[in-house]
Protein backbone atom coordinates (compact mmCIF):
# COMPACT_ATOMS: atom_id res chain seq x y z
CA UNK A 1 0.00 0.00 0.00
CA UNK A 2 1.41 3.39 -1.00
CA UNK A 3 1.66 6.39 1.33
CA UNK A 4 1.82 10.13 0.78
CA UNK A 5 5.59 9.96 1.32
CA UNK A 6 5.92 7.57 -1.64
CA UNK A 7 4.87 10.38 -3.95
CA UNK A 8 7.60 12.71 -2.72
CA UNK A 9 7.91 16.22 -1.40
CA UNK A 10 9.53 18.89 -3.59
CA UNK A 11 10.15 22.62 -3.61
CA UNK A 12 7.72 24.26 -6.03
CA UNK A 13 7.84 27.36 -8.21
CA UNK A 14 4.32 28.52 -7.36
CA UNK A 15 3.34 31.79 -5.69
CA UNK A 16 2.36 31.65 -2.00
CA UNK A 17 -1.41 31.25 -1.79
CA UNK A 18 -1.74 29.54 -5.18
CA UNK A 19 -4.50 26.94 -5.35
CA UNK A 20 -2.11 24.48 -6.98
CA UNK A 21 -0.67 23.57 -3.56
CA UNK A 22 -3.98 22.22 -2.27
CA UNK A 23 -4.67 20.42 -5.55
CA UNK A 24 -1.28 18.70 -5.46
CA UNK A 25 -1.92 17.49 -1.92
CA UNK A 26 -5.43 16.33 -2.83
CA UNK A 27 -4.13 14.41 -5.84
CA UNK A 28 -1.57 12.62 -3.66
CA UNK A 29 -4.33 11.66 -1.22
CA UNK A 30 -6.46 10.39 -4.09
CA UNK A 31 -3.61 8.24 -5.42
CA UNK A 32 -3.14 6.69 -1.98
CA UNK A 33 -6.91 6.16 -1.60
CA UNK A 34 -6.93 4.46 -5.02
CA UNK A 35 -4.22 2.03 -3.90
CA UNK A 36 -1.85 3.14 -6.65
CA UNK A 37 1.94 3.09 -6.51
CA UNK A 38 4.18 5.52 -8.46
CA UNK A 39 5.23 2.89 -11.03
CA UNK A 40 1.58 2.24 -11.98
CA UNK A 41 0.98 5.85 -12.97
CA UNK A 42 1.62 8.04 -15.98
CA UNK A 43 1.00 11.77 -15.65
CA UNK A 44 0.91 13.73 -18.90
CA UNK A 45 0.92 17.52 -18.82
CA UNK A 46 1.23 20.45 -21.19
CA UNK A 47 2.62 23.91 -20.47
CA UNK A 48 1.69 26.24 -17.61
CA UNK A 49 1.83 26.56 -13.85
CA UNK A 50 -0.74 23.76 -13.45
CA UNK A 51 1.23 21.61 -15.88
CA UNK A 52 4.17 21.73 -13.47
CA UNK A 53 2.19 19.74 -10.90
CA UNK A 54 3.40 16.29 -12.05
CA UNK A 55 6.98 17.57 -11.73
CA UNK A 56 6.41 17.57 -7.97
CA UNK A 57 5.34 13.92 -7.83
CA UNK A 58 7.16 10.60 -7.84
CA UNK A 59 5.56 8.96 -10.88
CA UNK A 60 6.11 8.40 -14.59
CA UNK A 61 5.72 11.82 -16.22
CA UNK A 62 5.60 13.03 -19.82
CA UNK A 63 5.65 16.81 -20.20
CA UNK A 64 4.29 17.56 -23.67
CA UNK A 65 3.62 20.62 -25.78
CA UNK A 66 1.09 23.33 -24.97
CA UNK A 67 -2.39 21.85 -25.33
CA UNK A 68 -1.13 18.49 -26.57
CA UNK A 69 -1.31 16.36 -23.42
CA UNK A 70 -4.41 14.40 -24.41
CA UNK A 71 -3.06 12.90 -27.68
CA UNK A 72 0.06 11.73 -25.84
CA UNK A 73 -2.03 10.30 -23.02
CA UNK A 74 -4.28 8.53 -25.52
CA UNK A 75 -1.33 6.88 -27.24
CA UNK A 76 0.15 5.80 -23.92
CA UNK A 77 -3.12 4.31 -22.70
CA UNK A 78 -3.70 2.39 -25.92
CA UNK A 79 -0.18 0.98 -25.96
CA UNK A 80 -0.25 0.08 -22.26
CA UNK A 81 -3.80 -0.29 -20.89
CA UNK A 82 -2.37 -1.43 -17.56
CA UNK A 83 -1.20 2.11 -16.79
CA UNK A 84 -3.37 4.54 -14.88
CA UNK A 85 -3.09 7.63 -17.08
CA UNK A 86 -3.82 11.11 -15.74
CA UNK A 87 -3.70 14.33 -17.74
CA UNK A 88 -3.06 17.39 -15.58
CA UNK A 89 -2.82 20.94 -16.87
CA UNK A 90 -4.61 24.29 -16.81
CA UNK A 91 -7.70 25.83 -18.36
CA UNK A 92 -5.72 27.65 -21.04
CA UNK A 93 -3.73 24.56 -21.98
CA UNK A 94 -6.62 22.10 -22.03
CA UNK A 95 -9.54 24.24 -23.21
CA UNK A 96 -7.64 26.71 -25.42
CA UNK A 97 -4.72 25.21 -27.31
CA UNK A 98 -6.03 21.72 -26.49
CA UNK A 99 -9.70 22.36 -27.15
CA UNK A 100 -10.07 20.07 -30.16
CA UNK A 101 -8.22 17.25 -28.37
CA UNK A 102 -10.63 17.72 -25.45
CA UNK A 103 -13.59 17.13 -27.76
CA UNK A 104 -11.96 14.10 -29.39
CA UNK A 105 -11.15 12.46 -26.04
CA UNK A 106 -14.76 12.83 -24.92
CA UNK A 107 -16.07 11.33 -28.16
CA UNK A 108 -13.71 8.36 -27.95
CA UNK A 109 -14.24 7.84 -24.22
CA UNK A 110 -10.59 7.01 -23.57
CA UNK A 111 -10.11 5.45 -20.13
CA UNK A 112 -8.10 8.25 -18.57
CA UNK A 113 -8.57 11.03 -16.04
CA UNK A 114 -8.26 14.71 -16.98
CA UNK A 115 -7.60 17.15 -14.13
CA UNK A 116 -7.96 20.78 -15.13
CA UNK A 117 -6.66 23.50 -12.79
CA UNK A 118 -9.13 26.22 -13.73
CA UNK A 119 -8.11 29.66 -12.42
CA UNK A 120 -9.71 31.53 -15.34
CA UNK A 121 -6.44 33.11 -16.44
CA UNK A 122 -3.09 32.27 -18.03
CA UNK A 123 -0.73 32.28 -15.05
CA UNK A 124 2.60 31.20 -16.55
CA UNK A 125 2.51 33.77 -19.34
CA UNK A 126 1.62 36.59 -16.96
CA UNK A 127 -2.08 37.07 -16.88
CA UNK A 128 -3.83 37.26 -20.23
CA UNK A 129 -7.41 36.02 -20.42
CA UNK A 130 -8.04 32.28 -20.80
CA UNK A 131 -11.01 30.54 -22.47
CA UNK A 132 -12.84 30.47 -19.12
CA UNK A 133 -12.26 34.13 -18.18
CA UNK A 134 -15.46 36.02 -17.53
CA UNK A 135 -16.76 38.56 -20.01
CA UNK A 136 -15.46 42.00 -19.05
CA UNK A 137 -12.40 40.60 -17.24
CA UNK A 138 -9.61 43.19 -17.59
CA UNK A 139 -5.99 42.17 -18.15
CA UNK A 140 -2.86 43.80 -19.59
CA UNK A 141 -3.55 41.97 -22.84
CA UNK A 142 -7.28 42.83 -22.75
CA UNK A 143 -7.32 46.38 -21.30
CA UNK A 144 -10.86 46.91 -22.56
CA UNK A 145 -12.04 43.69 -20.94
CA UNK A 146 -12.77 40.28 -22.42
CA UNK A 147 -15.35 40.57 -25.20
CA UNK A 148 -16.16 36.90 -25.77
CA UNK A 149 -18.42 34.67 -23.72
CA UNK A 150 -16.48 32.22 -21.52
CA UNK A 151 -16.09 28.61 -22.60
CA UNK A 152 -18.18 26.28 -20.44
CA UNK A 153 -16.24 22.99 -20.28
CA UNK A 154 -18.73 21.16 -18.08
CA UNK A 155 -21.69 22.06 -20.28
CA UNK A 156 -19.79 20.89 -23.36
CA UNK A 157 -18.72 17.65 -21.66
CA UNK A 158 -22.24 16.86 -20.44
CA UNK A 159 -23.77 17.79 -23.81
CA UNK A 160 -21.41 15.26 -25.43
CA UNK A 161 -22.29 12.69 -22.74
CA UNK A 162 -18.77 12.33 -21.39
CA UNK A 163 -18.38 9.34 -19.07
CA UNK A 164 -17.64 11.30 -15.88
CA UNK A 165 -17.95 15.06 -15.37
CA UNK A 166 -17.19 16.74 -12.03
CA UNK A 167 -16.20 20.09 -10.60
CA UNK A 168 -14.42 20.93 -7.36
CA UNK A 169 -12.72 23.85 -5.62
CA UNK A 170 -9.19 23.91 -4.19
CA UNK A 171 -10.52 25.49 -1.00
CA UNK A 172 -12.23 22.17 -0.22
CA UNK A 173 -9.24 19.85 -0.33
CA UNK A 174 -11.12 16.75 0.83
CA UNK A 175 -13.76 17.36 -1.83
CA UNK A 176 -11.06 17.53 -4.50
CA UNK A 177 -9.62 14.27 -3.17
CA UNK A 178 -13.01 12.58 -3.37
CA UNK A 179 -13.69 13.77 -6.93
CA UNK A 180 -10.25 12.71 -8.18
CA UNK A 181 -10.55 9.31 -6.47
CA UNK A 182 -13.93 8.69 -8.11
CA UNK A 183 -12.61 9.87 -11.47
CA UNK A 184 -9.69 7.45 -11.37
CA UNK A 185 -12.02 4.57 -10.50
CA UNK A 186 -14.37 5.36 -13.40
CA UNK A 187 -13.88 3.24 -16.53
CA UNK A 188 -13.85 5.75 -19.36
CA UNK A 189 -13.04 9.43 -19.88
CA UNK A 190 -13.21 11.40 -16.63
CA UNK A 191 -13.07 15.19 -16.33
CA UNK A 192 -12.52 16.98 -13.04
CA UNK A 193 -12.55 20.76 -13.45
CA UNK A 194 -10.96 22.25 -10.32
CA UNK A 195 -11.56 25.94 -9.62
CA UNK A 196 -8.76 27.74 -7.80
CA UNK A 197 -7.39 31.24 -7.29
CA UNK A 198 -4.44 32.81 -9.10
CA UNK A 199 -3.23 35.26 -6.48
CA UNK A 200 -0.90 37.09 -8.88
CA UNK A 201 -2.98 37.68 -11.99
CA UNK A 202 -6.66 37.17 -11.22
CA UNK A 203 -7.90 39.71 -8.71
CA UNK A 204 -11.56 39.04 -9.57
CA UNK A 205 -11.97 35.29 -9.04
CA UNK A 206 -10.24 35.17 -5.67
CA UNK A 207 -10.30 32.46 -2.99
CA UNK A 208 -13.07 34.38 -1.20
CA UNK A 209 -15.01 34.84 -4.45
CA UNK A 210 -15.05 31.08 -5.04
CA UNK A 211 -15.70 30.25 -1.38
CA UNK A 212 -18.81 32.44 -1.33
CA UNK A 213 -20.24 30.78 -4.45
CA UNK A 214 -19.17 27.13 -4.58
CA UNK A 215 -21.95 24.93 -3.25
CA UNK A 216 -21.83 21.14 -2.97
CA UNK A 217 -24.55 19.24 -4.79
CA UNK A 218 -27.28 17.86 -2.49
CA UNK A 219 -27.21 14.19 -1.45
CA UNK A 220 -30.32 13.41 -3.51
CA UNK A 221 -28.81 14.77 -6.74
CA UNK A 222 -28.65 12.08 -9.46
CA UNK A 223 -25.61 12.34 -11.78
CA UNK A 224 -27.19 9.86 -14.22
CA UNK A 225 -30.01 12.26 -15.14
CA UNK A 226 -28.67 13.91 -18.30
CA UNK A 227 -31.24 16.71 -18.49
CA UNK A 228 -30.70 17.65 -14.84
CA UNK A 229 -26.93 17.50 -15.41
CA UNK A 230 -27.20 19.93 -18.33
CA UNK A 231 -29.10 22.41 -16.19
CA UNK A 232 -26.53 22.01 -13.41
CA UNK A 233 -23.54 22.32 -15.74
CA UNK A 234 -24.60 25.74 -17.05
CA UNK A 235 -25.17 27.25 -13.59
CA UNK A 236 -22.62 29.97 -12.95
CA UNK A 237 -23.10 33.10 -10.89
CA UNK A 238 -24.06 33.64 -7.28
CA UNK A 239 -24.08 29.84 -6.95
CA UNK A 240 -21.56 27.48 -8.59
CA UNK A 241 -22.41 23.79 -8.09
CA UNK A 242 -19.53 21.45 -7.27
CA UNK A 243 -19.55 17.66 -7.19
CA UNK A 244 -20.20 14.79 -9.60
CA UNK A 245 -22.46 16.43 -12.17
CA UNK A 246 -22.85 13.66 -14.74
CA UNK A 247 -21.87 10.02 -15.12
CA UNK A 248 -22.62 7.14 -17.45
CA UNK A 249 -21.24 3.64 -17.91
CA UNK A 250 -20.55 3.48 -21.65
CA UNK A 251 -17.64 1.11 -22.44
CA UNK A 252 -14.22 2.73 -22.82
CA UNK A 253 -12.59 3.09 -26.22
CA UNK A 254 -9.93 0.44 -25.55
CA UNK A 255 -12.53 -2.32 -25.47
CA UNK A 256 -12.91 -1.94 -29.24
CA UNK A 257 -9.46 -3.48 -29.79
CA UNK A 258 -9.21 -7.22 -29.03
CA UNK A 259 -5.42 -7.09 -29.16
CA UNK A 260 -5.36 -4.87 -26.07
CA UNK A 261 -7.05 -7.58 -24.01
CA UNK A 262 -3.77 -9.48 -24.16
CA UNK A 263 -2.03 -6.75 -22.17
CA UNK A 264 0.53 -4.05 -23.03
CA UNK A 265 1.74 -4.19 -26.64
CA UNK A 266 5.37 -4.13 -25.52
CA UNK A 267 4.91 -7.44 -23.72
CA UNK A 268 3.16 -9.26 -26.54
CA UNK A 269 6.25 -9.85 -28.65
CA UNK A 270 6.56 -9.56 -32.42
CA UNK A 271 5.24 -12.03 -34.98
CA UNK A 272 8.22 -11.88 -37.32
CA UNK A 273 6.53 -13.90 -40.06
CA UNK A 274 3.55 -11.52 -40.12
CA UNK A 275 5.96 -8.58 -40.22
CA UNK A 276 7.89 -10.12 -43.14
CA UNK A 277 4.62 -10.68 -45.00
CA UNK A 278 3.75 -7.00 -44.59
CA UNK A 279 7.19 -5.89 -45.79
CA UNK A 280 6.97 -8.21 -48.81
CA UNK A 281 3.95 -6.31 -50.11
CA UNK A 282 6.14 -3.27 -50.71
CA UNK A 283 8.93 -5.07 -52.61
Amino acid sequence: MSTLQDFGQYETAWCPGCGNFAILQAVKKALVASGLSPHQLLFVSGIGQAAKTPHYLNANVFNGLHGRALPLATGAKLSNPALTVIVESGDGCNYGEGGNHFLAAIRRNINLTMLVHNNQVYGLTKGQASPTSQKGFVTKAQPGGVLAQPFSPLAVAVAMRAGFVARSFSGYEEHVTAMVTQAIAHQGFSLVDILHPCVSFNKLNTFTWYKERCEKLPDDYSPTDWEAAMKTAVKWGDTIPIGLIYKNEQPPYEENFPVLKKGPLAKQGVDKKALQDIFSRYL
